[in-house]
């Protein structure tokens, strides 16, 4: 039994996994809609000859693996035979709680990849408004990018090494998105992140951030720009709100997003595939 990352051969027809599932059995596992890679994408050629490949590949799966029930449902809508969720987990051992300290000056952060730093934009506003009124600064962990904030910006290269140690820099982990296909099939990775070392979060209520963020528990969910600033004003002002949140926050993420707590499960259906 072979498990397949997404697919084959990218922009290519599904003619590998095809010949695959004539001699052998797979799975295939998807933390990210890249089906819309081939139904939205800005490609005449794509558009026309694979619009529906992804589609092809799960249907000839013997499993698919989604990290979310976006993906879950597309699935489900290509005609999988069978289909799980299993969400991205974290490893607790490296993430650790960050210790409670009553900052004078209030730290607002971001960690993403340079193709991602477009969702900070409508932030500028909403972050330049939070300087005016508060002591804030931004850090920024994703590389030499920049963006257009008036205040304290540190902007730290990631390094998986570093990434732990760069959240446990932040008061408060932030996760905008647009509402989008592509966006709602993200996997709130960023969130899980966070909320493993202790952070309040503020999200956009787009795809799976709806069930990582519990509003007003363990985070807060924003749309609107009002909607942000009133959040992260809370956050800022309240040290209690910040522990509260994070505590409840990191409660979560080792009842659900843990390594250890989805591997038994996984362990099994490997087990059983490879008995049949």
């Amino acid at each position: 039994m072979i498990i397949i990352e997404k697919e084959i051969f990218p922009y290519l027809p599904a003619f590998a996994e095809w010949f695959l599932s004539k001699v052998n059995r797979y799975w295939v596992d998807y933390d990210d809609a890249v089906f819309h890679n081939y139904d939205q994408k800005d490609n005449f050629m794509v558009n026309l000859l694979m619009p529906k490949k992804i589609d092809h590949v799960m249907k000839m799966a013997d499993m698919v693996i989604a990290g979310n029930t976006y993906l879950k449902t597309r699935a489900e809508l290509a005609g999988a035979r069978k289909i799980e969720v299993f969400p991205t987990v974290i490893d607790p051992i490296k993430y650790k709680a960050r210790n409670s300290v009553e900052s004078k000056i209030i730290t607002i952060g971001w960690i993403g990849s340079p193709s991602t730093l477009k969702y900070l934009d409508p932030m500028v506003p909403i972050l330049n408004w939070l300087h005016e009124h508060y002591s804030i600064k931004f850090l920024l962990v994703n590389g030499t990018s920049k963006i257009k904030f008036k205040g304290d910006l540190e902007s730290i290269i990631w390094t998986e090494e570093g990434e732990v140690d760069a959240i446990l820099k932040m008061d408060i982990g932030i996760m905008p998105l647009p509402d989008n296909p592509w966006e709602r099939g993200k996997c709130a990775y960023k969130l899980i992140q966070y909320m493993a070392c202790g952070l309040p979060v503020v999200a956009s209520p787009i795809g799976m951030n709806n069930d990582v963020v519990i509003h007003g528990e363990n985070g807060f969910l924003a749309n609107s720009n009002e909607e942000w600033i009133s959040a992260l004003g809370k956050l800022i002002q309240d040290p209690k709100l910040r522990k509260g949140f994070g505590e409840a926050g990191r409660k979560k993420v080792l009842k659900e997003f843990t390594l250890e707590g989805n591997f038994e499960r996984y362990k099994k259906l490997v087990d059983q595939e490879s008995t049949k």
